[in-house]
């Protein structure tokens, strides 16, 4: 399948005025993200290397993670880079690219989606974080829109509250965070979308997932305002297709 000709499958054709991304432009430089995917800045490179996933099953610790720990009323505020973060058990799961392994570490949520894809976002996005030995760090991002129930559910069956214990998920079978029909992904270098916004980051945009409609409500009546960083300038940069096996 071509990327280029899917495009438009990759978000739903409805979206409201409340899906469109918050926050500001901080940095400046040059390879930033999130970014604004179109049908022109996708190419393909037959030598580009594959995402090889290895993934296996996981507990999981939700947590919210908070970045207003020293305000008055942080507890009942939401500060534009606070999220829901799963993390994962140690070894289960790695992607390999070109012989480098990266691990991953966890996931967490934006809502709507930071990426954009022609111009709309979906409901959510996840990013799958994973970190070389060397500590350079490779990240999959998943669309979310909303369908048939997924595992993703299960994970935020029950939301982390700002102030408070962890929510303890019991294991999950990795692989199926990611969709299931749709093994292409588009690869650029970015940045981290939340503070310092450190460069060298390497994208992997997956195809959509579900999730239902209540989990989405969920997320967004905790994140009212959003937690979605606003698309960066492409600066010249294209998007390749890259194959997940």
């Amino acid at each position: 399948m071509n990327l280029r000709r899917s495009l438009p499958a990759l978000v739903p054709l409805v979206l409201t005025a409340s899906f469109f991304a918050v926050g500001t432009a901080e940095s400046g430089t040059p390879k930033q993200s999130p970014v604004n995917v179109t049908a022109g800045s996708i190419r393909f490179d037959p030598h580009a290397p594959k995402l090889d996933v290895s993934y296996g099953s996981s507990a999981l610790e939700l947590k919210y993670i908070r970045k207003d720990a020293d305000a008055a009323d942080g507890c009942t505020t939401r500060h534009h880079e606070e999220t829901e973060e799963a993390e994962v058990a140690p070894g289960a799961g790695h992607v390999t690219v070109a012989g480098v392994r990266y691990d991953l570490v966890q996931f967490h949520f934006h809502t709507p989606s930071e990426h954009s894809f022609g111009g709309r976002h979906t409901p959510l996005e996840m990013h799958l974080v994973h970190r070389s030995a060397e500590g350079k760090l490779l990240v999959v991002g998943v669309p979310l829109v909303v369908g048939s129930r997924s595992v993703v559910d299960d994970v935020l069956a029950t939301l982390a509250p700002e102030c408070g214990a962890p929510v303890e998920v019991s294991a999950v079978d990795l692989n199926r965070l990611l969709p299931a029909y749709n093994h292409l992904t588009l690869h650029y270098t970015g940045s981290l979308t939340t503070a310092p916004f450190t460069e060298g980051v390497e994208w992997y945009l997956a195809g959509e997932q579900h999730v239902t409609a209540a989990t989405v409500a969920r997320f967004k009546g905790l994140f009212t305002g959003g937690n979605a960083r606003a698309v960066q300038p492409l600066n010249g940069r294209t998007l390749v297709e890259v194959p997940r096996i």
